[in-house]
């Protein structure tokens, strides 16, 4: 079997997942040049190009795209095979960061599958408030964070985007709510800040004041709140799928925000064996594989 080096393969698939040598050599540990160098080596290797080399950057040509997803599936299954043999070989331990919300309604539920395919690897969840989101920062092993995408290294796992939401017993009590403007004097209840809301009514071509209403320190209060018939909230569509299939709440609009949110997973640099195989995990729990 004829192979490419694999640092030339290492470097591409980093540069390739992130556009950048400059990114890529940050996280390999190394320089933009010597990446620059392993990718040309790849080039001539292949006897082909596989970016387009501009004076602002570089950028994946067609088949550099191609041969990237490739590669970088490849070395993915590489990495989750050697992390899960020499995971095994002791007890190794793995740490998350994540949203207390995210853990309720989405990572909880299946965390018994992870403990079933890894058995020897022990899980440490610790709250993400506070977290640093840059690789080199963060505490723990992996984080779970919601916003904007925090830097160009970071994995999107849920969706981020907010559609008002509210229980069959409060729509039957102060409903129905024909139009986004109808919401303008209804009984809003905030997850954090206001800004939601102003956000969603922007959104949907309406100005004004927002009506003050009771504002919850996290999504899951606020989930609970909205099941009591308290008032109508935004809610992430990612984390209410199973109460919308059992009928607990109902989508009165088909118009959501947020959309430039999202759950992001990041890592930290020279991860063990046990958060290899978490992250992967992640990956393909959020994919649905």
């Amino acid at each position: 079997m004829k192979l490419p080096p694999l640092t030339a393969l290492r470097a591409f698939e980093a540069a390739a997942r992130l556009e950048s040598f400059a990114r890529a050599a940050d996280e390999l540990g190394t320089t933009a040049a010597a990446v620059s160098q392993h990718v040309r080596a790849l080039e001539d290797w292949l006897g082909q190009p596989l970016f387009e080399r501009r004076p602002r950057g570089v950028t994946l040509n067609g088949d550099g795209r191609t041969f990237g997803a490739e590669v970088s599936s490849g070395l993915g299954l590489i990495a989750t095979a050697a992390a899960r043999l020499k995971a095994a070989s002791k007890h190794e331990t793995v740490t998350l960061a994540c949203l207390p919300s995210v853990v309720t309604h989405w990572l909880g539920p299946r965390l018994p599958g992870f403990r079933q395919l890894y058995p020897e690897v022990q899980v440490t969840i610790s709250y993400a408030a506070a977290q640093a989101v840059r690789a080199q920062d963060i505490q723990a092993d992996l984080l779970l964070c919601h916003g904007v995408k925090p830097h160009p290294g970071a994995r999107k796992i849920l969706s981020g985007e907010t559609q008002a939401a509210a229980s069959p017993a409060f729509l039957a009590l102060k409903g129905p709510f024909q139009h986004p403007a109808d919401l303008l004097q209804a009984d809003l209840l905030h997850d954090e800040t206001v800004d939601g809301w102003r956000r969603w009514f922007e959104t949907a071509g309406l100005r004004g004041t927002v009506k003050p209403g009771p504002i919850f320190a996290d999504f899951t209060l606020l989930r609970s709140s909205l099941l009591a018939g308290l008032g109508v909230g935004l809610c992430p569509i990612a984390l209410i799928e199973e109460d919308l299939a059992e009928g607990r709440l109902q989508l009165l609009f088909d118009h959501g925000s947020d959309l430039d949110r999202a759950y992001w997973l990041v890592e930290r640099q020279l991860l063990s064996p046990a958060a290899t195989l978490m992250r992967d995990w992640l990956i393909r729990e959020a994919e649905g594989l």
